[in-house]
């Protein structure tokens, strides 16, 4: 009888019958993690958390992500500089320029789109006299 036929043998793929896994049993008992956490899951699970505050005489509960927002709005409201840039650096990148011509009135875009037809003839008439 070789070795490889011999019924207990041991070596490459062959473990012992002791470190074997058990019929219906898997090898990785935990598996594999449901979700990964990174920071910014975590930053949004954090902010989404409710606290309650008192405002107006009264405790409401909102997130905390609002409470922040709330509290920027009123140290702007006051005149703190600082809070003032970051409010508009917020609201720049979350409104940004999504298309204001829509929002405007017919008299607005008619005189917007007169300048720019004025502004693109000048340049072209600078242009060609260079």
């Amino acid at each position: 009888m070789t070795e490889e036929n011999k019924p207990n043998a041991v070596g490459y793929k062959r473990p012992p019958k002791d470190r074997q896994f058990r019929c219906g049993q898997s090898g990785n008992l935990n598996g594999r993690p449901k979700r990964v956490r990174n920071f910014k899951t975590d930053m949004r699970e954090e902010l989404s958390e409710s606290i309650s505050i008192r405002e107006g005489g009264r405790d409401i509960s909102i997130s905390k992500q609002r409470a922040l927002i709330k509290r920027l709005v009123a140290s702007a409201i006051d005149g703190d500089a600082r809070s003032i840039a970051t409010l508009m650096s917020f609201c720049v990148r979350a409104f940004g320029d999504d298309n204001d011509d829509q929002q405007q009135a017919p008299e607005d875009r008619e005189i917007v789109q007169a300048f720019k037809r004025h502004s693109k003839a000048a340049v072209t008439t600078n242009s060609s006299k260079e």
